[in-house]
């Protein structure tokens, strides 16, 4: 299977002032398509794997080849977190939840700024490469973080919102001011895609 990047639904500069077109133009065009051609790149060695999408490999590493497991842990990662971050953010974001995922978040921290606290957290602090993650694990709501392209598909866990602290993400607009990203990231999540997700992963 030949993996792809989907299109993005806004232009490089709507995320402005929050995210700069330049990033949003090479974190897409060139990150993102890198994973999804090395992914690609990987899984034809294997035939028997060409009707897997990412999320099913992810899902169960184990079953994957051993040659290529590390590939598609890295790449397929890659490939199907960014897939979430670039759904999951938008020119009309911000503000807070509403929906079932904003009384689900109000019910398990009691409300928006407690759980924004959480996850600006979790991001921020992640050491080195990786990602702030919120998921849906047995049903109920989960802030943790993952190193590199480590996906939470790989744990059972269904994602549903997710920040990128990769230094591509953010490091020509605001170098190593990671805190800076990370509060800015909030005033472009698309919290009706959230719910979305959200309501489909407690289906």
């Amino acid at each position: 299977m030949a993996y792809t990047v989907s299109p993005l639904a806004f232009a490089y500069d709507a995320l402005e002032p929050y995210i700069d077109a330049r990033t949003v133009e090479i974190h897409h065009d060139k990150h993102h398509v890198t994973y999804a051609t090395r992914l690609s790149d990987a899984v034809a060695k294997h035939p028997e794997l060409a009707t897997k999408s990412v999320e099913q490999l992810l899902s169960d590493l184990s079953a994957v080849p051993e040659d290529i497991r590390t590939a598609v842990r890295n790449h397929g990662g890659g490939h199907a977190n960014h897939e979430l971050y670039w759904l999951t953010i938008g020119p009309k974001g911000g503000g807070e939840p509403g929906g079932k995922i904003g009384d689900a978040i109000k019910a398990k921290w009691g409300g928006f700024e407690a759980f924004k606290e959480v996850m600006s957290a979790a991001s921020v602090n992640q050491f080195g490469s990786g990602w702030g993650w919120l998921v849906v694990r047995n049903g109920e709501l989960e802030v943790y973080s993952s190193l590199n392209q480590d996906s939470p598909l790989s744990q059972g866990d269904k994602p549903v919102l997710t920040c990128d602290v990769w230094e591509h993400a953010y490091y020509l607009h605001y170098q190593n001011l990671r805190p800076k990203y990370v509060e800015a990231w909030w005033s472009v999540v698309n919290w009706s895609k959230v719910d979305e997700l959200y309501q489909a992963a407690i289906a």
